[in-house]
């Protein structure tokens, strides 16, 4: 696959202080520039000021100059204009305006972190000892950025700039909702949903395990239980651990562990979900605000006005 990640995306929001502070609070480090890092992926987020929420830009590797040509070519016959750097090429999504720039980049390896031991029937991996879940101290720090999440009022048109234009791969779709596309080995790295307004409906991150997801919003929701919102569960299509919080701008933000990874196309088949069964596998119900955001026709009239 020509893709090979998802290097970092850059948000605009009304209210860029108290959103970065919640993202300080997440775990990610502040940078410069409104910049933050994860702890192996460098720096992945960017809050910018903007009129109303949204998702401005997203950048993504590359293995080399052949591959920026073959997706100038891809996009051209989507009639999609895209512009060449000396190791980039910048590309315009027409529905919602996002900005994608592929990276001649080196590929992203992670430093291997040893599975957590747990015991089971007839398994004890563990003897003699507390689970380390319960002794970590250390506050939860996500180590990349996973995924972002793209409301778009023409979920075709925005589809096919990733897929057919840029060379995601799909790996599931929700029926006539949404598609799950990857640029690396992680089961989706943007989810493209079919929605009423553009929007930035969420970012994932991820973390060590399913303790880290519970103790990072654990920590989270200590001083602000108004940001929770859905969690924890196990979703159907990635596999994925998930609990989801609010930003003071109103995206969501997701801690998740344990994805799908495709490391070989061939092997993989995309299903088409329908249901429930396209969001989650077992958790709490998803709550109606976040099928459907509660300001939603704010931003469509313009007049957003993010609550903490």
């Amino acid at each position: 696959m020509a893709l090979h990640r998802l290097t970092s995306i850059t948000m605009g929001v009304p209210n860029v202080a108290e959103t970065s502070a919640y993202y300080a609070d997440f775990g990610l480090a502040p940078d410069t520039d409104g910049w933050f890092r994860t702890r192996d992926g460098g720096r992945q987020l960017r809050v910018v000021a903007a009129p109303t929420r949204r998702l401005i830009e997203v950048r993504i590797g590359v293995d080399d100059q052949d591959d920026l040509d073959a997706a100038a070519s891809r996009l051209a016959r989507l009639n999609v204009l895209s512009e060449r750097g000396t190791d980039s090429l910048t590309a315009y999504e027409k529905v919602t305006g996002v900005r994608a720039v592929l990276e001649v980049l080196p590929r992203f390896t992670q430093e291997t972190v040893p599975a957590t031991p747990y015991n089971g029937p007839g398994r004890v991996e563990r003897a003699g000892g507390r689970a380390p879940g319960v002794l970590r101290t250390a506050a939860v720090a996500p180590r990349k950025l996973g995924h972002a999440v793209l409301g778009s009022t023409d979920f075709e048109t925005t589809t096919s700039f990733f897929r057919d234009g840029l060379g995601f791969r799909v790996s599931d779709y929700i029926k006539g909702e949404g598609a799950f596309m990857r640029c690396s080995t992680d089961h989706h790295n943007i989810l493209v949903l079919n929605a009423p307004v553009d929007f930035l409906h969420h970012t994932s991150w991820q973390v060590d395990d399913v303790d880290e997801v519970g103790r990072g919003a654990f920590a989270m929701l200590e001083d602000h239980p108004e940001r929770h919102v859905w969690g924890l569960g196990r979703h159907h299509a990635g596999s994925n651990f998930f609990w989801y919080l609010k930003d003071p701008a109103g995206n969501f933000s997701e801690y998740y562990s344990d994805m799908d990874c495709v490391v070989d196309d061939q092997l993989w088949k995309p299903e088409v979900l329908e249901g429930a069964r396209g969001l989650f596998n077992w958790g709490p119900p998803p709550p109606p605000s976040f099928l459907r955001p509660d300001d939603l026709a704010a931003i469509m009239t313009g007049n957003h006005s993010p609550k903490g």
